[in-house]
């Protein structure tokens, strides 16, 4: 007796509705259910525009971050092992390697901090007070202390070693640690794969910040290329056009994407020395425990 269904590829139309379901949704029975990518994910990275010569790793940013690359093959070497890299399947046979790393959750549960202190702070205005605040205290997004509901200024304060900061700077803090941390993923990526990574592209809800895109470009030095935001969605109907044949490949789905969304570019300071100087601060933090997390 089989416990799994069986498994088949993104883009395979499976069916018809269930009567019942069919009933309940309005639609036919002989509505065609179709296998899409089976995360949201995989749909997003589907939408990625990446660039064709595989020089480029995605972002899909949101509550969190996933950082990696599209790769035809599972990467399963020790280097990939100690650096806890994921290999999950993607459309048309690719794998996506990556690493899941915090973010705009830290962000979210300090605003629920700071309102139960009778301090509501409008989302949409912390990225220009982290650009106002005088200096950060930097600290490892992926410490697991970071992970649940609570007080979570207090434990960034604490992660970093420092005492209590105001919301701009810790707002900074927040993106610039995760802009470090951007970076650090990126180049073991780089060390497993021994590609070059020269672009990279932000999707999801993320990409609409840009602050943390600008920081992103900045940190990485490599240019960022913003959206589209909802690309779990626009993958999803990209699968499902691929299943009736409205769509060959991915690289036309990409294609598709390219031209029906508003990409936005972040080109890297030209002037490194701030920059690399904020990447040193951080690796003498998280170096020591890099290949654990």
């Amino acid at each position: 007796m089989r416990i799994f269904p069986r498994v088949v590829r993104a883009g395979t139309v499976r069916g018809g509705l269930l009567p019942h379901v069919g009933e309940a949704c309005g639609l036919s029975a002989s509505t065609p259910v179709v296998s899409v990518a089976s995360h949201d994910t995989a749909s997003a990275v589907v939408a990625t525009p990446l660039a064709e010569d595989e020089s480029a790793a995605f972002i899909s940013s949101g509550t969190w971050s996933l950082v990696g690359i599209e790769v035809h093959a599972p990467v399963l070497t020790d280097e990939a092992r100690s650096a806890n890299l994921t290999n999950e399947r993607g459309f048309g046979g690719t794998t996506r390697l990556l690493k899941n790393v915090m973010g705009l959750w830290l962000l979210q549960e300090c605003r629920r901090a700071w309102a139960r202190e009778g301090r509501d702070v409008e989302y949409a205005s912390l990225a220009p007070l982290a650009e106002t605040a005088p200096s950060s205290v930097l600290f490892d997004p992926d410490l697991p202390e970071l992970l649940t509901p609570g007080d979570m200024p207090a434990r960034i304060c604490a992660a970093a070693n420092a005492g209590p900061q105001e919301i701009a700077v810790i707002a900074r803090s927040i993106f610039e640690s995760l802009a470090c941390k951007y970076r650090l993923v990126l180049e073991q990526l780089e060390a497993v794969t021994g590609r070059r990574i020269e672009t990279v592209n932000v999707i999801g809800g993320g990409a609409r910040n840009g602050y943390l895109c600008r920081l992103t470009a900045n940190v990485t030095n490599r240019p960022v290329v913003a959206g589209p935001v909802e690309a779990s969605a626009l993958g999803n109907v990209l699968v499902q056009m691929h299943a009736f044949g409205d769509v060959s490949s991915l690289r036309e789905m990409r294609e598709i994407v390219r031209a029906s969304t508003r990409l936005e570019r972040y080109e890297p300071d030209a002037h490194r020395g701030r920059w690399d100087d904020l990447y040193g601060r951080f690796t003498e933090i998280v170096r020591p425990r890099a290949v654990t997390t």
